[in-house]
């Protein structure tokens, strides 16, 4: 099934003509994938065995990765051989068979957001999937084994976790100051200035700053209203198609940090996926702080 109702224009969050339709089977398939997925991680969590340095940055891989992303990719090449694959850990896989598409359609998947996490036995860590036509999330999954909650997020059709619709973030920050998400690219360096200064004035204007190693659980705090905000700067690109259609499906808005319109994709360099989230007064709060620290 490969219902491709939603153009590849349509902005994240706008209604589309027939969209409860749209990509129910590839939702399906994600949500199941990365179920099985956290149960294993969820079964395992506390046995990692295999700890390996990935890059000059300190992120890590762990055998549980690798576990993980054996189940994800087995479901969707299963079901759909002929779309493009982007994995954290295998990299990129070409479709193939007289399935295989024309391109369009790329899977973006994080067996284990919060590595780093795992490794030194923090509960902070989700498995996300992502379904991109072209640049556009058109398809977002988050779960969370810990919890072993799901949320997902279908271009058009809003956000939805086990209770039903996400509310998103608050349009007024809280009396004490929001509470911002913070995540960075790992190719950005500890003595970035810019970096540094966005730290340095969300620290000092906001009540608290999350710096959670998992950009999705961000992502999905964001959509279920319990933060009031998300930056990042020079974001990854594998999960960050997933994490914003599902915050903005479930009403956030998303900014470049000049307050341009933002849109989250997954290639290029990381220039590109530098980022506010959130709604209302709030975004504007939040994006006035980002001035104050990039003039």
């Amino acid at each position: 099934m490969r219902d491709e109702a939603v153009s590849e224009e349509t902005v994240p969050g706008a209604a589309v003509p027939g969209a409860e339709l749209a990509f129910s089977y590839e939702r399906k398939v994600a949500a199941a994938a990365v179920e099985e997925a956290g149960d294993l991680l969820r079964e395992r969590y506390g046995q990692v065995r295999t700890v390996t340095g990935k890059g000059a940055a300190g992120d890590v891989v762990t055998d549980l990765d690798l576990a993980s992303e054996e189940i994800v990719l087995g479901r969707l090449r299963q079901h759909f051989p002929g779309d493009r694959i982007v994995s954290e850990e295998a990299g990129e896989r070409a479709g193939e068979g007289a399935g295989a598409g024309d391109g369009r359609r790329t899977w973006l998947v994080d067996p284990l957001d919060g590595s780093n996490n795992v490794a030194i036995g923090l509960c902070v860590y989700v498995v996300g999937v992502g379904l991109c036509l072209g640049e556009r999330p058109v398809v977002g999954v988050v779960h969370e084994p810990v919890s072993h909650q799901t949320w997902y997020a279908v271009a058009g059709q809003g956000a939805h976790g086990p209770a039903g619709p996400l509310p998103g973030p608050a349009p007024v920050p809280p009396a004490a100051g929001p509470v911002v998400a913070w995540t960075q690219g790992y190719a950005v360096a500890r003595a970035d200035p810019v970096a540094a200064a966005l730290r340095t004035t969300l620290e000092q204007r906001c009540r608290r700053v999350l710096q959670l190693w998992a950009p999705l659980v961000g992502w999905s705090l964001l959509a279920r209203g319990a933060i009031d905000a998300f930056v990042g700067y020079r974001a990854e690109g594998i999960d960050l198609p997933a994490g914003a259609l599902l915050a903005a499906e479930a009403g956030a808005e998303l900014r470049t940090l000049e307050g341009g319109p933002f849109r989250p994709g997954f290639s290029g360099p990381g220039s590109g996926r530098s980022f506010v989230a959130g709604r209302g007064a709030t975004l504007r709060y939040v994006l006035d702080e980002v001035a104050r620290a990039t003039r």
